[in-house]
């Protein structure tokens, strides 16, 4: 009886099941630094300018989270009442947050934003023209600074985007879950903070930290109001250098490279809280059945 030796694919194939993945992936991103890089030598950039502006636009980080995070903040309260309002049976609440979403979904973020930013103020005066007794103060309430009605326009947006996502969180919560709280005697907002929401944060988290990388290099569009020198984000400072010393692809490119440096960092903690997040979730290799782990080590059902 002969054996038959394997051929060179075979040979290469069982050569490359013995490399780690981890491994394999490693070489695949050497070798794509290394024609980034190469791509950078050829293109001859300015690093001597890229190296002396690198701090001026790098201050943008600042107001560019500062962005983001107002921004999710007044996101995340908007899209539980909106996601309340979606699964209430009440008509008001369900009428209101579909209105919200299907307005905020259905428009662009920067149109949104000029509206907040020039509409605004506008609406302001004109009721103080039509009512004196108001004072000037409210008028200039109603003018808000390029970066609040960023951070508006990007809570609004985002908060319309992320209702579904909260809706869709609390509705897999098992119906069980919501009636053992009812025989309770507990509350509805009761139930929804000790209850329910805990246990749909689980699957709103991943999401809403993706939302988070999202808008956080969607406040490049802040720009576009002509914010000032120095409340400007990232985008802002390496448009105003770049023009100033013609030097706007060196300047893009600094932008760009903290955007991703920005998502690199926050996409590591985000993994880190999913990780955390499933590790109370273990599924049974027998019975196939989810278990949390109880204090003392072992696991309650």
């Amino acid at each position: 009886m002969t054996v038959e030796t394997p051929d060179w694919r075979e040979r290469l194939a069982l050569a490359s099941a013995r490399v780690p993945f981890r491994l394999k992936v490693s070489v695949v991103w050497g070798v794509l630094f290394a024609l980034v890089a190469l791509f950078f030598a050829l293109a001859a950039f300015d690093t001597d300018w890229m190296g002396e502006n690198f701090g001026f636009i790098a201050k943008g980080i600042r107001y560019t989270l500062q962005m983001a995070v107002g921004g999710i903040v007044l996101a995340v309260f908007l899209a539980l009442l909106g996601a309340l309002g979606r699964l209430s049976r009440n008509p008001v609440s369900y009428g209101v947050s579909g209105f919200y979403v299907s307005f905020f979904r259905g428009t662009p973020l920067i149109v949104q934003m000029f509206l907040i930013y020039m509409a605004l103020p506008q609406i302001g005066n004109n009721l103080v023209d039509r009512f004196p007794g108001l004072g000037t103060g409210f008028a200039d309430a109603w003018a808000l600074s390029a970066l609040q009605a960023g951070i508006l326009a990007l809570g609004l947006n985002y908060g319309a985007y992320m209702t579904e996502i909260f809706r869709a969180g609390i509705q897999s919560v098992a119906h069980g879950q919501g009636e053992a709280a009812d025989a309770l005697g507990m509350r509805y907002w009761t139930k929804m903070r000790k209850v329910v929401l805990p246990q749909a944060m689980r699957v709103i988290i991943p999401p809403t930290g993706n939302e988070f990388i999202a808008m956080m290099k969607d406040t490049a569009l802040v720009s576009f109001l002509g914010v000032t020198v120095d409340s400007s984000e990232i985008f802002r400072r390496a448009q105003l250098v770049g023009k100033a010393d013609f030097k706007n692809l060196e300047a893009y490119v600094l932008a760009a490279a903290l955007y991703w440096a920005l998502t690199a960092i926050f996409s590591y903690f985000q993994r880190r809280l999913e990780k955390r997040l499933e590790a109370g979730y273990v599924r049974d290799a027998k019975s196939g059945r989810f278990t949390v782990p109880a204090p003392g080590g072992g696991h309650n059902v």
